[in-house]
């Protein structure tokens, strides 16, 4: 029953981590994007560089958790919910910066956009939708150097995370395997102790015989 308990708490972290990640796509899909975009270049730059920002800013804090042990540190939820997030962020830029005609081509759904964030991260391009525009190019760099850069670094603390834990639990599995083999050692010193007992048993008789 402790074991259950303890358990709890990792399992009830990823259903949360898996419902945030479902709420920030159909937020993507249901916020309105239309109000922000080259008819209001301030507002939507700003927003879009804070985002970011934000996000590199706590992968990098996650990474460091990671590389110096700190207890406590989930990587496996905050790391894809921030990585998921980060694509998100450029999906609602390019489907902004698509209505600026002349700057994507085959881009004009939310879907659109968000193909054409996970190709680029993935560095896959089927040529149905490019960036034509200066601008829309330069968002399209951007996005390779902060995969490059920010992305790399939070899926390498990730696998990272999960080698530890990986390796420390066969640890703790071989340390078991380990008693239980100490545990038949010492019940075959307690068989040839018994036996030695025996023995001494017999010669004690003897002994009495010779006397009598």
């Amino acid at each position: 029953m402790a074991d259950r308990i303890r358990g709890a708490g990792p399992m009830r972290l990823r259903l949360l981590g898996g419902f945030l990640a479902l709420l920030m796509t159909v937020a993507y899909f249901l916020l309105p994007l239309e109000e922000v975009g080259p008819h209001r270049p301030v507002i939507s730059w700003t927003l879009v560089t804070l985002a970011l920002t934000l996000v590199a800013l706590l992968l990098l804090f996650q990474v460091r958790d990671v590389n110096t042990d700190r207890p406590g540190t989930r990587p496996g939820i905050a790391i894809p919910l921030l990585m998921c997030l980060s694509l998100l962020v450029f999906s609602g830029a390019y489907h902004a910066l698509a209505r600026d005609p002349g700057q994507f081509v085959g881009l004009r759904t939310r879907l659109d956009a968000l193909y054409f964030t996970i190709g680029t991260l993935a560095t896959v391009s089927y040529g149905d939708v490019t960036p034509q525009g200066q601008t829309a190019r330069t968002v399209t760099l951007v996005q390779i150097f902060y995969n490059f850069v920010f992305l790399t670094a939070g899926a390498t603390a990730l696998s990272r995370s999960l080698r530890t834990r990986l390796t420390s639990g066969r640890g703790r599995d071989g340390g078991a395997g380990k008693d239980d083999g100490d545990g038949d050692s010492d019940g075959d010193g307690d068989g040839n102790g018994g036996s030695d007992s025996r023995g001494g048993d017999v010669s004690g008789r003897r002994d009495d015989g010779r006397h009598d």
